[in-house]
């Protein structure tokens, strides 16, 4: 049976013989398909098999060819009949689908071989096609089993930082009634409006974090479906196995995790004694970004490469006479005629150093000693070498109110007021720093406020 179904074969199109007719060389075609072949030739006719030349195109009918093919073809319907109402066939030409297109991604059968547009594509049997694919799906099947395994870390991430955005909420919560006992009354609105800001941040990050938890589930939910569409698909047979193989081939590829939510929290300034609510509220309103002008800095201060440290360093060989004729000292790059203005420094070390401002036009390179009545106006800090300082390693604010001539200054750490100084400000004013000769373990620096 299968040497009488070989003969009924067209071997152009691969399928059964329709109207067959007989070369010169004994080869057998469809009518169509061999003239199809032929199509603009002249002289010769190579046959398609063992390109012998046959003189013309005029071929016999081979009538006893075309009864052996109508007994195959009835003999195969009648055997693949009930496979043929389970395998899908061609829509065009109704026959079985045997072959893969790379190139558009479809099922064709012989005759779309022939006459179909993909006549130039590559072509390759299904069974070969099936097992290429399969490849490729197991590996999808491994990366995205991977792939959902990380997703669910970051949804037990999101879990854990969910309860800690509410561990931290409760911890802040719990040191501002602390410090608000001290004097409940005073702290009663204050600690109403943080309480409320508080609220609304730990919502707005809750919100978002349950919203991103949301995402990441359904993102899971479609990894999931996705791996269980895949593996049953890998089961399958050959044919249906590019059933809707593009559409989980463009959901793969096109699959995407969603973006992952920072919680990050920045701790609310809450925790000011409630003496100096008001202080919290000038640094938050007043707050300005120095940096310092080396081209003000005397030879022995040393700024840094970001203009915000400042150090005292003593110079080696003989003295400069400016050394000694005038205070090591460094001004900041911005000046101020008008408004309020608050900055900070952090002094690290040991040591003397002077905080303050003077005129633009303080003469900084003579003996003078600076003073309120030569236009600079400055505070001194001394931190010892050893036992306790009285006001420990210091975070110092400076507070400039120039219409009504005040500067004042504050110890951070515990929020006390350190000095004030009160005059008369007719010229740009300049911040001012200096460090003590003696002072070579001490770092003057200046925080970032905003600009």
């Amino acid at each position: 049976m299968a040497f009488a179904a070989s003969l009924a074969s067209c071997p152009i199109c691969l399928d059964h013989l329709r109207d067959p007719v007989t070369t010169e060389c004994g080869h057998n075609f469809c009518h169509s398909c061999i003239h199809q072949r032929w199509e603009g030739l002249q002289g010769t006719f190579p046959c398609p098999v063992c390109l012998h030349h046959c003189p013309d195109r005029s071929l016999k009918r081979n009538a006893q060819l075309c009864c052996m093919t109508e007994i195959v073809q009835q003999i195969s319907i009648r055997r693949g009949k009930r496979k043929r109402q389970k395998e899908p066939l061609c829509k065009k030409h109704h026959e079985v689908l045997t072959l893969f297109c790379e190139k558009d991604l479809e099922l064709l059968c012989a005759q779309c071989r022939v006459v179909s547009h993909h006549q130039n594509h590559p072509l390759i049997p299904i069974g070969e096609a099936a097992a290429s694919y399969r490849r490729k799906l197991k590996s999808h099947i491994k990366a995205k089993t991977n792939h959902l395994e990380v997703v669910e870390m970051l949804y037990k991430n999101q879990v854990e930082n969910t309860l800690e955005v509410k561990r931290k909420m409760g911890k802040w919560r719990e040191e501002l009634g602390n410090e608000c006992k001290e004097i409940k009354c005073f702290l009663a609105i204050e600690r109403n409006e943080i309480g409320n800001d508080l609220l609304i941040e730990e919502k707005d990050v809750e919100e978002k974090l349950i919203e991103n938890r949301r995402q990441i589930s359904y993102h899971m939910f479609r990894l999931s479906n996705l791996l269980s569409e895949i593996g049953k698909k890998y089961l399958q047979t050959d044919l249906d196995l590019f059933t809707g193989i593009e559409s989980i081939h463009n959901r793969y590829e096109n699959l995407e995790t969603p973006a992952i939510f920072s919680c990050d929290l920045k701790k609310g300034s809450y925790n000011v004694p409630p003496n100096y609510l008001c202080l919290h509220k000038m640094i938050r309103k007043f707050l300005v970004d120095l940096t310092l002008d080396p081209k003000t800095a005397h030879p022995n201060i040393i700024t840094s490469s970001n203009r915000r440290n400042v150090i005292y360093k003593t110079p080696s060989g003989f003295p400069n006479p400016q050394d000694l004729t005038s205070y090591p000292a460094v001004l900041s790059s911005e000046g101020f005629d008008a408004g309020r203005h608050f900055w900070v420094v952090n002094l690290e070390g040991t040591g003397e150093c002077f905080l303050g401002v003077c005129k633009e036009s303080f003469p900084r390179n003579t003996h003078i000693s600076p003073s309120a009545r030569n236009g600079c106006w400055q505070y001194s800090l001394w931190i010892p070498m050893s036992g306790p300082s009285p006001i420990g390693q210091p975070k110092i604010g400076i507070f400039l109110d120039y219409e009504l001539g005040e500067v004042s200054f504050y110890n951070l750490n515990d929020c006390s007021y350190l000095y004030g100084i009160t005059d008369t400000f007719t010229e740009k004013i300049m911040p001012y720093f200096s460090i003590a000769p003696s002072s070579e373990s001490l770092t003057i620096s200046i925080i970032g406020g905003k600009r």
